[in-house]
């Protein structure tokens, strides 16, 4: 029997409503259907009736697809869990404009006839190890969809960016994104960098703000391995977002971002090219 793990955000489905339908449609065409919310906003749990909650932990080791239901901030959380497992993930958009999401909540026929299928087509995107090292070592580790951002608090902050050790760029300025062709339209393309095709392999770096002419973004080969050492003058703090997570950091701190061996299985389910989607989305008010 086919296991099907159902993800959703229940503060994108109120009171878990349309997830509760596609576990309805799904267990009637005779599939495992288990339910592992995301989180919760408060302690009252809302369960749909016949529905037992699962920890996503225990269930995800024998699925053979996860549904995510919610935005792109729940399909980047969920990625991180799945990514070591290899299990496919099939994403549905109750956010605002869903650049990840393939489907749209209206796409219900079509989520189930996929879901149902014995094959479809899966889309491997890159992802990346995020590490910080501070006085020669490694104080953390994280690994990512979309992006690396390192940050100051409230002020400027001195960036220095290594290639393989060859230097990059340097500025002052507010911070520094280093992005996946995913995360290329997320923060990466709103500080003014290249939008790049998701299913390719690179590395961008984007700065923030720059108080430099010469700051410019670049697309690296995906085998770069890109250093970034951040300066902090009396007083002032920064931090590390890993796909939003957050990190203090202190002065001299030392960030290395490289690809991952892990990647995110997505479910190809629309018809839509990238341009198309993307067209779409940024056309959105």
């Amino acid at each position: 029997m086919k296991k099907i793990v159902l993800c959703p955000n229940p503060i994108r489905d109120i009171d878990l409503a349309y997830t509760e339908t596609i576990r309805r449609r799904l267990t009637e065409r005779g599939m495992e259907v288990v339910l592992c919310p995301l989180h919760y906003v408060t302690e009252e749990r809302t369960e749909p009736e016949g529905a037992e909650l699962c920890a996503l932990q225990d269930q995800i080791r024998g699925a053979d697809l996860i549904i995510c239901i919610g935005g792109d901030g729940t399909i980047l959380h969920l990625a991180r869990v799945a990514a070591p497992y290899e299990i496919p993930i099939l994403t549905v958009n109750m956010g605002r404009r869903g650049f990840i999401a393939e489907l749209e909540r209206e796409d219900t026929e079509k989520l189930i006839d996929i879901a149902a299928a014995d094959a479809y087509s899966i889309q491997r995107r890159m992802m990346i190890d995020v590490t910080v090292r501070r006085n020669g070592q490694i104080i953390h580790e994280a690994f990512a969809l979309n992006d690396a951002v390192v940050r100051g608090v409230t002020r400027l902050v001195d960036i220095e960016v290594y290639g393989d050790d060859r230097p990059i760029t340097r500025f002052i300025g507010d911070g520094i994104i280093v992005c996946t062709p995913t995360g290329s339209t997320a923060y990466s393309m709103a500080a003014g960098g290249p939008i790049i095709e998701p299913n390719a392999r690179n590395l961008a770096i984007t700065p923030i703000c720059a108080h430099a002419l010469i700051a410019k973004s670049f697309v690296l080969a995906p085998n770069r391995a890109v250093t970034v050492k951040i300066t902090l003058g009396d007083g002032k703090q920064g931090y590390l977002a890993v796909d939003g997570g957050s990190f203090a950091l202190e002065n001299q701190d030392e960030i290395k971002v490289t690809q991952s061996k892990y990647v995110t299985r997505l479910v190809k389910a629309s018809e839509r090219s990238f341009y198309e989607i993307v067209n779409d989305k940024l056309g959105e008010l």
